[in-house]
């Protein structure tokens, strides 16, 4: 087997098993008294402490190095808190409000913000093939709210209000470790933060008391924990490893496609040919940001 066929194997089956993380999520708010703060606790927790076990085993002096990194400890509690805990929340809670392939498309909204924050930073027009990833995505964003119909709303404003922030929170997610990632391997640095955010949520799962779960809706979570967060986050990194970044960017796409798919063939989710539409136009942006490409604004 090539590197290419390896890498692209890796980034499919990663993206994948995200997408299934958030249909099984759906279905446990759809079918169980789960609250959205604990089953973050439990994945951010349980998903954390699976990453650090691996990065003893194969990172350990970047893990060392993390530990008495004093200087750095601030960006990673601030990543930890505005990055990772706030991009899992609003997510599960834009799950909850609305459905998994809802919630995972406008959180597909995160690079625009990208895009438009380093305008601003760096004083600098965004280039030409950026202008038409933000135009895609405010229409597409348009046809996914509204359903192509101005005066009506095809989500709920606790939806969209949550998907929103999703988007928010995901290019804080990107932009907050930029510095930190130039230091330390990323698995080893989203697992300490990962561990980090579930520790400080942890107290909800002792003040409240737990959710009524069969044997299947524990093996959901479980599923959430091991395969939707901590084995999902660990294929996708290892793809950077053989392919390029504009080959995993668009292979990313396979988790909005996963989510989709599981939601309307087991789940019973409905979809209309204006939200759809609207879907299909917002991940467009990521296949098109993912397209090599001559900037036609020098970036810093």
């Amino acid at each position: 087997m090539s590197k290419q066929t390896k890498g692209i194997i890796l980034a499919i089956a990663g993206a994948s098993l995200w997408g299934g993380s958030g249909a099984a999520v759906q279905y446990l708010f759809t079918d169980t008294n789960l609250k959205t703060e604990w089953i973050v606790a439990i994945r951010m927790l349980f998903a954390g402490l699976m990453l650090l076990i691996w990065s003893v085993g194969k990172q350990r002096s970047q893990l060392v190095m993390i530990l008495h990194d004093h200087v750095s400890w601030w960006k990673i509690i601030l990543f930890a808190l505005l990055g990772v805990t706030n991009s899992q929340l609003s997510y599960f809670f834009a799950v909850k409000y609305s459905n998994a392939p809802t919630a995972t498309v406008l959180q597909y909204l995160s690079p625009i913000l990208i895009i438009i924050w380093m305008a601003i930073v760096t004083k600098r027009w965004p280039r030409r093939i950026d202008l038409i990833s933000i135009g895609l995505a405010l229409v597409g964003t348009f046809y996914l709210v509204t359903g192509g119909n101005i005066h009506s709303l095809m989500l709920t404003h606790q939806a969209l209000a949550w998907g929103l922030w999703s988007a928010v929170a995901a290019a804080l997610y990107t932009l907050l470790p930029r510095q930190l990632m130039q230091k330390y391997d990323a698995s080893v640095m989203c697992g300490v933060a990962m561990f980090i955010g579930g520790i400080i949520l942890s107290p909800i799962l002792f003040i409240e008391a737990g959710p009524q779960l069969n044997i299947l809706d524990w093996l959901l979570v479980a599923y959430v924990v091991i395969f939707g967060t901590a084995l999902a986050y660990t294929l996708f990194v290892q793809s950077i490893r053989y392919v390029s970044p504009s080959v995993t960017g668009i292979l990313s796409a396979f988790e909005p496609l996963v989510a989709t798919i599981l939601a309307v063939t087991l789940l019973g989710t409905r979809l209309t040919f204006a939200t759809t539409l609207g879907s299909l136009l917002i991940v467009a942006t990521t296949l098109i940001q993912s397209i090599p490409t001559n900037p036609l604004a020098k970036r810093k």
